[in-house]
């Protein structure tokens, strides 16, 4: 839903969980809409006000970039351009400086700004929301009795890769141990203790490393082969494995932990596979290439989405207690994922590390997505 996807983000605990039917798509997935602010003014507080501020200049890095240029050609939304994107997000960031209280901020949004809704999954405005994070996992730089697992390089020749691609089985074998028989050997860049482990940062999309040395090492997406996620936590539910109600990163973890010999069944199920590279401490970060901001940068569907773009999000994200709390929140769209697609998903990053991860996998929502843009 990170580098990615970040999936990725490309992740994600998105791709993880759910397997989204892509559905026919008009160009008008955003309508004109007006959200009650004026009286909401938990939307943001003098302490949230440098994190949201450094996300926003990371979007208006991206903005200025060919590739912004080139994204904005393809999205062709009626009344949506980069050139008023950036436009809004500067003028935000001038309110976010000058205006006085939470209030005050409001009543300048509400006079300055319009609002754009995702029609979402349902035409009716129900988008469905997940949550992402950057794993921390332990890790060595050669392959151990324990540490058995790898991630691997992206091939130099993945571009001439015949089609189809190999699938997940073909490239690391049954029980994920195979990639130095075939066409990933050589390429393995570090190595895991789990092979779960393995899989979630290919979910992911991107990973801080303690290495057996004790140095850091962060890695990012760096491509993928040619097929679609499948969510093994869907396929759980499926086969009865997992109810609907119960599917939780947590609960999928956990059963996996209880029954790691299905690992080789389930796994192999998702023949999408990533391929990663060093990232040297880098933040992590999204498909827009800028650092991804813990609750405050969202995965869409980036044919469908404006990316950079400001946004409002509605819905329901566990606190550092893990309880459940109904949102609202501005946040910035800076990263795609493979399970995100339609008008009716969006993936919150929630930041790395284990509580990340927990508030992460308890993310599974409905909700509304507001885009802000300036009047004209």
């Amino acid at each position: 839903m990170l580098n990615r996807f970040a999936l990725f983000t490309l992740g994600l605990i998105a791709v993880l969980l759910l397997a989204i039917p892509v559905r026919s798509q008009a160009l008008l997935v955003l309508q004109p809409a007006t959200p009650a602010i004026a009286q909401d003014t938990s939307l943001i507080d003098r302490s949230s006000r440098p994190a949201l501020m450094r996300s926003i200049d990371h979007s208006l890095t991206y903005l200025r970039t060919a590739n912004a240029q080139t994204d904005y050609q393809a999205l062709a939304i009626p009344g949506i351009t980069r050139d008023r994107v950036q436009r809004s997000l500067i003028r935000f960031r001038q309110l976010l400086q000058t205006t006085r209280s939470p209030a005050d901020l409001q009543a300048a949004v509400q006079r300055e700004f319009e609002f754009h809704q995702s029609i979402g999954r349902d035409g009716q405005g129900t988008v469905d929301f997940t949550g992402y994070f950057e794993p921390v996992f332990a890790a060595s730089r050669t392959p151990t009795a324990e540490f058995r697992y790898p991630i691997y390089r992206e091939p130099p020749d993945l571009a001439s890769w015949p089609q189809p691609h190999p699938t997940r089985i073909q490239l690391e074998g049954v029980d994920g141990l195979q990639g130095s028989q075939g066409r990933l050997r050589g390429l393995e860049l570090v190595w895991l203790r789990d092979r779960l482990d393995a899989f979630l940062i290919q979910v992911q999309g991107s990973a801080r490393l303690q290495l057996t040395d004790d140095s850091i090492m962060t890695v990012g997406y760096a491509g993928h082969t040619n097929y679609p996620y499948t969510g093994i936590g869907r396929e759980l539910v499926r086969d009865g494995k997992l109810s609907a109600e119960g599917l939780t990163l947590q609960n999928v973890v956990a059963y996996f932990q209880q029954h790691p010999e299905e690992l080789s069944q389930y796994l192999p199920r998702n023949d999408r596979f990533v391929f990663f590279r060093s990232t040297q401490g880098a933040p992590a970060t999204g498909s827009l290439n800028v650092p991804v901001t813990p609750e405050r940068s969202i995965a869409t569907d980036r044919s469908l989405m404006p990316p950079g773009a400001l946004a409002l999000i509605r819905t329901q994200i566990p606190n550092t207690q893990l309880q459940l709390e109904s949102v609202s929140r501005y946040v910035l769209d800076q990263d795609t994922g493979g399970a995100i697609r339609g008008a009716g998903r969006v993936d919150i990053f929630m930041g790395s590390g284990e509580l990340a991860g927990d508030r992460a996998g308890l993310i599974n929502a409905p909700g509304q997505l507001y885009y802000l843009l300036l009047r004209e």
